[in-house]
């Protein structure tokens, strides 16, 4: 669990503090510009410096970090979590995850296609269920 005195690639970094699961998705995702230092586009060789705050796009999961040290090699999530803060607004922490979770409205077999009423009635449920997801 050495630390990086110097200089460290935000590749490297990113790999490291286990944002990326490997290091050439690291790469990856600073080339097609999904992570950004200030809203500008990071190359994969950027150094990275303590204090700075970068936004990482990671498929639909947004997360948005503040270097707290230089973690050169990959070490235990508990280790790598001492070395960022996740500054990702709450909101946006658990949007992505709800549509996991959407109610699955399941019908007989056999009972055929939904009725124009069935179908509005299909159709407030799901309504009243995403007015009630967005008041949480």
């Amino acid at each position: 669990m050495a630390e990086a005195s110097e200089k460290l690639r935000i590749d490297k970094y990113l790999w490291a503090i286990r944002i990326f699961k490997t290091r050439s998705l690291a790469t990856e995702a600073c080339k097609a510009g999904r992570v950004k230092l200030k809203g500008q586009n990071v190359k994969p060789s950027y150094v990275v410096k303590v204090g700075e705050t970068f936004s990482i796009q990671k498929g639909i999961e947004r997360k948005v970090i503040l270097v707290t040290g230089l973690l050169e090699r990959r070490a235990d999530a508990t280790t790598a979590q001492k070395h960022y803060e996740d500054h990702t607004p709450e909101e946006e922490t658990y949007a992505y995850k709800s549509a996991f979770h959407a109610p699955v409205l399941k019908r007989d077999r056999g009972t055929g296609r939904p009725t124009k009423k069935d179908r509005r009635e299909i159709d407030d449920l799901q309504d009243d269920w995403k007015e009630g997801d967005s008041a949480e």
